[in-house]
This record gives C-alpha cells, structure tokens and sequence, in this order.
C-alpha cells in the first residue's frame, strides 16, 4: 500500500521541483545590491549541484569567479554545457526559465549584474566615443570588453604600487571585484580613500569626479567596470 502511495506521488513530487521560481527565492543567488538601475547577486553553486528553476525577467551581466564548468538548462531547449574562466564576464539577453548545474568539483561562483530599466536600456543609443581598445600603463592594464545595453564594460589589472592614470567618470558605474583588491582612490578636490575588497564584492559608485586609482597591496589587482 505504502509502495502504490510513493508511486502515485512520484508525478507531484517531480512536478513540484520542476516549478520555477523567482530569481530572488532562488537559495544560490544572494541579493547584494539594488538601485533603479541594477540588482546585483552574488551566486554560488556547491559541486556537482544546480539552482532551482528559475526565471531571469532581465538583460544581465555575469563575471565569474574561478573557472567554472556549468550545463545551462534553458526550459525548452537541450542543455548546453559552458566553461567559464576566471573573471570573464558575459551579457545574456533575459526573459527565459533556467537551471545551472555545476559539473565540477569545486563551487560554481559568479555576480549576476540585473539591468532593471529593460525598456530604457534596449532604446539607449551609444554615447560612448570609445566601445573597444586596450590602454597600457606602468604595471597596468585597462580594456574595453563590450558595450552592452548602453552600458560599457571594462577590465582592469594593476600591479602591485601602479596606478590607473587621472580619468573622469561622468556617469555612475559599477564596480566588480575579481581579485581581493586593497586599492586607493584620489579624487580630485577630496583626501585619499582607501578601499578593500574581496573577490566578488561590489561596489555602486556615483558619478562626476576625476581621480587616479592606486594598488597599495601587496598582490595584483584585478576588477571589472560597469560604466552607465
């Protein structure tokens, strides 16, 4: 009797984890940040696991943290496995149902950047005079990835002592670090403003000010920018 009763579960129970959920009820993503303009997730997946079916309603960016070996499981579609490599970030247009499993032994991390004002971005015009190209400096590395949505995305490394030459920022832009960063910030008109971070962490910050940026650690630096 207790065997017929199981059986006759087995349909709810499947059906019950084939459910999608939202992003935010989602266990692996863990909401860092939010504004009208983003919602930032730190996510990570445990070793050979996955992420409940979820839906991603917006266009986002993702930068991974570590290699990573996933199968992306888009509801309707045969899964497609993907590899990752430390620091790459990648734009995904939104508005699909997913699982992400992790193939590999160790943790599957990345942060999940959610453009919020969908309508705004997909009309946005590019307003950047520079969309690729590469600037080196002593000890230091600033390149252009992409323009995605209106929003242009950069990488930057910086040895240990060398510094990220005077720059403005006109609009706000967003942060993500790749490497624990221990670096300072010397804006123009205002003292120096250290800053430490680890891998991962990010940070929203304001436009309107020219500064240099500086590694005062003892190991390389190595973050991503989003520019709005």
């Amino acid at each position: 009797m207790k065997r017929i009763l199981f059986l006759l579960l087995i349909p709810f129970l499947f059906a019950e984890t084939a459910t999608e959920v939202e992003i935010t009820a989602e266990p692996s993503h863990h909401l860092v940040l939010e504004n009208e303009t983003v919602r930032v997730f730190k996510v990570e997946v445990a070793p050979r696991s996955a992420t409940l079916m979820h839906r991603h309603r917006h266009d986002y960016f993702s930068t991974s943290l570590g290699d990573a070996h996933v199968s992306n499981e888009v509801e309707g579609k045969s899964p497609v496995e993907v590899k990752f490599s430390d620091g790459e970030t990648r734009f995904v247009a939104g508005n699909f149902v997913h699982i992400a499993r992790n193939l590999s032994d160790k943790p599957f991390r990345n942060v999940t950047i959610e453009l919020l004002q969908d309508e705004k971005a997909h009309q946005a015009a590019s307003r950047w005079p520079e969309e690729s190209g590469e600037k080196t400096f002593p000890g230091g590395r600033s390149k252009i990835l992409f323009v995605k949505d209106g929003v242009r995305v950069s990488e930057v490394n910086l040895e240990p002592g060398a510094i990220v030459p005077s720059h403005h920022h006109d609009g706000p832009h967003l942060l993500v670090a790749v490497s624990d960063l221990d670096v300072r910030s010397d804006v123009d008109g205002s003292g120096p403003m250290p800053g430490k971070f680890k891998a991962g962490d990010t940070k929203w910050l304001p436009g309107g000010y020219t500064h240099t940026l500086t590694n005062v650690g003892k190991e390389p630096a190595r973050f991503i920018t989003l520019e709005f």
